[in-house]
């Protein structure tokens, strides 16, 4: 699935999701969606403890849901972090359908994304989650699993769409794939592809920048104000946004 094009302006999809013409209601939920329904759908499954096929069913209908209903539109920025409150929006769908005891349809046949269930299912197989973790630290880490491999692959789609293959290349052999041994020598990589060392340190350094500047666009867009965005970076990224 291809990364979305998130817009850099803070509040744009919060503001989206509260705007009284439907398509922008539709697109700023596309976006939450998108950013969200890894979190939700790992979240279902550890954390409510459904099957695949239930957890594929919820997280269908819950997006379908807030677009019908502008769950996200109700909001307050200072009563605490967007992510907290989709999670509180989560569970309260959860527990409402199970009380009705209704048997969801597949998606509701609003399917808001094609959404690749299989892949975030055999990611579950490498997802250890200690028996104490709080509710509220098993969203955040999934969050932040699915907020950066959507930077990453925006990252790596921009860099082929500018020629930078070597950058991306040298990126995902140091920082997001190294060997099981640890990671290549900068002199090491500069063997391997042919470059000078002070070129490998470079572009490392570029694509990190470039790496670090698609989070924080994403960031800009999925908080609900200067003060929760500059949290959520200090946290993931230290120091200032």
């Amino acid at each position: 699935m291809a990364a979305p094009g998130f817009p850099a302006t803070r509040l744009s999809v919060l503001r989206g999701v509260a705007s009284a013409l439907p398509e922008e209601r539709r697109q700023a939920l596309d976006a939450l969606a998108t950013a969200y329904w890894r979190p939700v759908y790992t979240y279902l499954r550890l954390h409510w403890r459904v099957a695949a096929e239930e957890a594929e069913d919820l997280t269908q209908s819950f997006f379908a849901r807030a677009l019908e209903k502008d769950f996200f539109a109700r909001y307050e920025p200072a009563r605490a972090r967007f992510r907290t409150f989709l999670r509180t929006c989560l569970d309260g769908f959860v527990s409402n359908q199970r009380a009705a005891a209704r048997r969801l349809k597949r998606g509701g046949g609003q399917a808001l994304l094609s959404l690749d269930f299989a892949g975030a299912e055999a990611a579950l197989g490498h997802i250890e989650v200690p028996a104490e973790m709080d509710v509220e630290e098993l969203f955040r880490r999934e969050w932040v699993r699915a907020l950066f491999a959507d930077a990453v692959l925006e990252l790596a789609a921009r860099c082929r769409a500018q020629g930078r293959l070597v950058h991306f290349a040298l990126f995902e052999r140091y920082d997001l794939d190294p060997p099981p041994e640890g990671r290549p020598t900068y002199a090491a990589l500069a063997a391997e592809f042919s470059l000078p060392p002070t070129q490998v340190t470079n572009f490392l350094a570029a694509t990190r920048r470039d790496f670090r500047r698609l989070v924080l666009e994403r960031l800009r867009a999925l908080t609900g104000s200067e003060e929760e965005f500059r949290a959520e970076a200090r946290d993931l990224l230290g120091g200032a946004p």
